[in-house]
């Protein structure tokens, strides 16, 4: 019997292993119960959509029976799902359970929190077996006042490094950009020094695009000592780009623009466009998420199979080895009062999220049903490369995760024959010794959820301009100044005396 064959036998008898296991209390604890015998509990969701369709309902089903549940799950493509969001607000339509993007959706909501519209769950996820193993830590970046009111999907806390053509850097002689120095040398020498052997100059050294966080700006800050987000001085937080280091990073890419290294339209540019020039060989460095270079070295030895990538993490800067860290967490999930009408039905709720975090779904939800969507070798994750099939069937449920290999023991590892995919995730988990935080993550400033988004579109709008030249220093500061008057100066008050509340508190 193959191994496909027999792991589709398996499937039956795994959705039948959860619904005993659902039924039953484990022997660390007693959960709460779900469900009275033969009574079915319904749970109602809005779930954000990253791929094009909506998925089959096969393992919509295996969920249902694992968690004696009946499932009403709202797909919403990822480009309207904020406002589909906002719309259900506005009219009181929410679900049980409602996903939030990501952090900054959950600062939106602090003020729909604060009003009580939201139940805290925080003094109850110790009763739920799996629910307590979530980090407090990440639990209090998510916190509203240090409470708790939602659950999590587990993220690295940092992904950030440089993927680089490897056959360029070899023809050059060049190692890995383990300095600053050597970052620019290199992207000066896939500039000027014909790396791909054509005898014409048709590539640059770097493509990035219009994101100050994800793209290569925010990576490249952290290298030369800006702050991630805000920093303290003289016992007074303060925000990055009021640190020098902050202008120091602008003038590299400045200086980059100005010689041609990057993409001259970087500013307007998006991801998909950006990733292309990579792929097609014009560019030959990538700064962002080093899992990323799965999908670029696909796409690249597709059009090139002579083409070889390389990733770095640790670039030496002023400050030594550094690399800006994520809260931990990507999107969170809320229980509205308005759908969950007392605790009761919250307690069933999160019932069902708990198990969410049982090792097998937890691992459908990760990686699809078994013999499927993947296999297993040397009890690792290796998956199917039908990524049509991934898209229809699995990798939907993802978005209804809750925590993750941190908190899930059992949780299954991706194995790979890629070596890139290896060492990226190498990479990933050796960022976490090189880490700088966001001391504001927890914190709160009424006035930067108020405005804080339209006060940073004047800086954003600033460090573009004056990374193409179209603004000299003393008119950057002057825009600083702006935001200060315009709101920031409220905002830079108010996290210190949130920052003050919290000390007191611990």
């Amino acid at each position: 019997m193959t191994n496909k064959k027999r792991f589709a036998l398996l499937v039956p008898i795994i959705a039948m292993l959860l619904l005993a296991a659902a039924c039953s209390s484990p022997e660390t604890g007693t959960a709460p119960r779900t469900k009275l015998k033969g009574e079915t509990v319904p749970i109602s969701i809005i779930a954000n959509l990253h791929t094009p369709t909506v998925p089959s309902d096969r393992i919509e089903k295996i969920m249902e029976e694992a968690t004696g549940t009946q499932l009403n799950i709202q797909w919403v493509p990822d480009g309207s799902y904020e406002e589909r969001v906002n719309a259900a607000v506005a009219t009181e339509t929410l679900p049980q359970a409602v996903f939030l993007k990501n952090s900054a959706s959950l600062m939106q909501f602090r003020g729909a929190i604060r009003d009580g519209q939201f139940w805290e769950i925080g003094p109850l996820l110790d009763e739920f077996p799996n629910l307590a193993r979530l980090s407090d830590e990440v639990l209090r970046n998510t916190s509203v006042d240090g409470r708790i009111y939602s659950l999590y999907q587990e993220r690295p806390l940092s992904r950030q490094g440089i993927i680089y053509r490897a056959d360029w850097a070899e023809r050059l002689g060049l190692s890995a950009p383990s300095s600053l120095d050597k970052l620019y040398e290199m992207l000066e020498r896939f500039t000027n020094g014909d790396p791909d052997g054509n005898g014409r100059k048709d590539t640059i050294g770097l493509a990035d695009r219009s994101d100050l966080v994800y793209g290569a700006f925010k990576t490249i800050a952290s290298y030369f000592g800006v702050p991630n987000g805000w920093e303290e001085e003289g016992g007074k937080l303060k925000p990055e780009f009021m640190f020098p280091e902050y202008v120091a990073a602008m003038n590299f890419v400045r200086k980059l623009h100005q010689e041609g290294l990057v993409n001259e339209d970087f500013p307007v540019m998006g991801k998909a466009d950006q990733q292309e020039l990579f792929i097609q060989g014009k560019a030959g460095v990538y700064i962002g998420s080093l899992s990323d270079v799965v999908s670029l070295h696909a796409k690249l030895t597709k059009n090139n199979p002579d083409a070889k990538l390389d990733m770095h993490n640790r670039v030496t800067g002023p400050e030594g080895e550094r690399v800006w860290s994520t809260p931990g967490y990507g999107a969170v999930v809320l229980f509205p009062k308005s759908a969950i009408p007392d605790d009761k039905r919250l307690m069933e709720v999160l019932a069902f999220f708990d198990k969410l975090m049982e090792p097998e779904l937890a691992n459908m939800l990760n990686w699809g049903i078994p013999g499927e969507h993947y296999e297993l070798i040397d009890g690792k994750v290796v998956q199917s490369p039908d990524y049509e099939r991934l898209n229809k069937e699995s990798r939907p449920y993802l978005s209804m995760q809750v925590g993750g290999p941190g908190s899930i023991p059992g949780f299954l590892e991706a194995g790979s024959t890629l070596p890139v995919r290896l060492k990226s995730e190498k990479l990933v988990k050796d960022n976490e010794s090189i880490l700088v935080h966001d001391p504001t993550a927890a914190l709160d400033s009424a006035t930067f959820n108020d405005i804080g988004e339209r006060l940073q579109d004047i800086i954003t709008d600033a460090t573009y301009h004056y990374m193409i030249g179209m603004m000299t220093e003393k008119e950057f500061g002057a825009e600083v100044e702006r935001w200060k008057k315009e709101g920031g100066d409220r905002i830079i008050r108010e996290f210190n005396e949130a920052l003050s509340k919290q000390r007191k508190a611990l």
